[in-house]
């Protein structure tokens, strides 16, 4: 009668025989089995290896991937190829192929994974230090590249170009001109270009495709120092500058209405004081007051005070122009600056707002005051035009009160 070939002994015998380096690992990280060839190929035997977590192999930037794996082995979906690094006994780091293999209990879960693993073979004419270097690049999240002296790409590599859908060396003789689409040697970044053959290095940013890349171009040299080309790399930032935009915007926006801050405005009030002294240009300056919003809070609750701060900032926006600024300047008051506007506009501007709020059909009616003043006619410096502003607000406020409306 035959024996019956257990599947632990099938394994065994496959463990002994295969020159690929071959092991199991639990869904913990612990090594359990351990192949002739997994010996060969890493320096440990399996004494010294088993029971140690499958960590010991690997490279510090390579314990992501792995946490990255154990993690979608217990849902039971991981990669099942990919090139990756192992680290040797000795502390080489080999470039290895890895296949991995779900190992199942009788009720179909998933206990442990087998993983196969065979070297690279290196290019001809790549030493070791080259080969790892290649390796080391194709999975930079940059995207590389390399010109002649006519811009004609001579190269190009790296995991950023995935973004685009390029491949490693798609590119190879085409011109960065052909390949932006642009023949205008000023415009950027084939100026750019044209520096680093000139001998000028450059950082900036570059918008193409709705994607924002920072570039650095360097002069690409021979041994012997003189300019062959160019050598360029670009790092995709738009995620960062998204982020970097929406911190800005929370740090100089009122959350609630969505306007400007008070510190934005005061800025841009400033700054447009400058350059009027400059360009002999008129702008105008509006501060609003929304009447009687502690009437509001008190007889119907802080949420409808929100939402009338929220419906005058919809109308002061629906009034003004693209190139204006509105902003919240506090509490119940407001603040608008008119670009390239006379006092005559801002006049115009507030009655425009009266009346928007007028006609609203939303309860409770909303009024404001409005006060005005204009550069250079009320003043030349921000206090001084916020003063005239303010006591026009003020007068009218009280104007207001005496005629039991809000006054334009």
């Amino acid at each position: 009668m035959s024996p019956i070939l257990r599947p632990e002994h099938l394994l065994a015998a496959v463990l002994s025989s295969t020159e690929d380096g071959l092991l199991t690992f639990a869904l913990d990280g612990a090594i359990h089995t351990w192949s002739r060839g997994a010996e060969h190929l890493y320096g440990y035997s399996e004494a010294e290896i088993a029971g140690q977590p499958l960590a010991r192999l690997l490279p510090v930037s390579e314990a992501p991937t792995y946490e990255g794996l154990l993690r979608a082995a217990i849902k039971g979906e991981f990669p099942h190829c990919q090139n990756t690094e192992r680290l040797r006994k000795d502390g080489r780091v080999v470039r290895v192929a890895v296949n991995h293999l779900p190992i199942r209990n009788e009720s179909g879960e998933i206990t442990a994974i087998l993983e196969r693993a065979h070297t690279f073979s290196c290019p001809v004419g790549d030493t070791a230090p080259e080969a790892q270097l290649r390796f080391l690049a194709e999975q930079m999240p940059l995207a590389l590249w390399t010109t002649d002296q006519n811009l004609r790409i001579t190269s190009n590599w790296g995991a950023g170009l995935q973004a685009a859908r390029i491949q490693p060396g798609e590119l190879v003789g085409r011109s960065v001109f052909a390949y932006l689409k642009c023949q205008d040697p000023h415009s950027a970044p084939i100026a750019q270009h044209y520096d680093a053959l000139r001998g000028t290095s450059s950082r900036f940013e570059y918008k193409r495709n709705s994607r924002v890349l920072e570039i650095h171009l360097e002069p690409l040299r021979s041994e012997t120092g003189e300019i062959i080309g160019c050598i360029g790399a670009g790092l995709d930032i738009t995620e960062r500058k998204k982020s970097e935009e929406r911190i800005r915007h929370q740090a100089t926006h009122d959350a609630l209405t969505g306007l400007a801050n008070y510190r934005e405005f005061l800025d841009t009030l400033e700054q447009e004081v400058r350059r009027a002294e400059r360009s002999n240009r008129s702008f105008a300056v509006l501060l609003l007051d929304l009447d009687d919003l502690k009437r509001v809070n008190d007889r119907l609750g802080h949420l409808a005070g929100n939402r009338s701060l929220q419906r005058l900032a919809e109308v002061i926006k629906q009034q003004c122009r693209s190139t204006d600024l509105a902003a919240r300047y506090g509490g119940d008051e407001f603040a608008v600056l008119l670009l390239d506007a006379d006092s005559g506009m801002g006049r115009l501007t507030a009655g425009r707002v009266v009346s928007a709020l007028r006609n609203e059909q939303e309860e409770p009616a909303l009024t404001v005051s409005i006060g005005s003043s204009a550069y250079p006619d009320d003043g030349r410096t921000t206090q001084e035009l916020l003063e005239v502003a303010d006591q026009r607000l003020y007068q009218r406020k009280r104007t207001s009160r005496t005629n039991g409306t809000a006054a334009r």
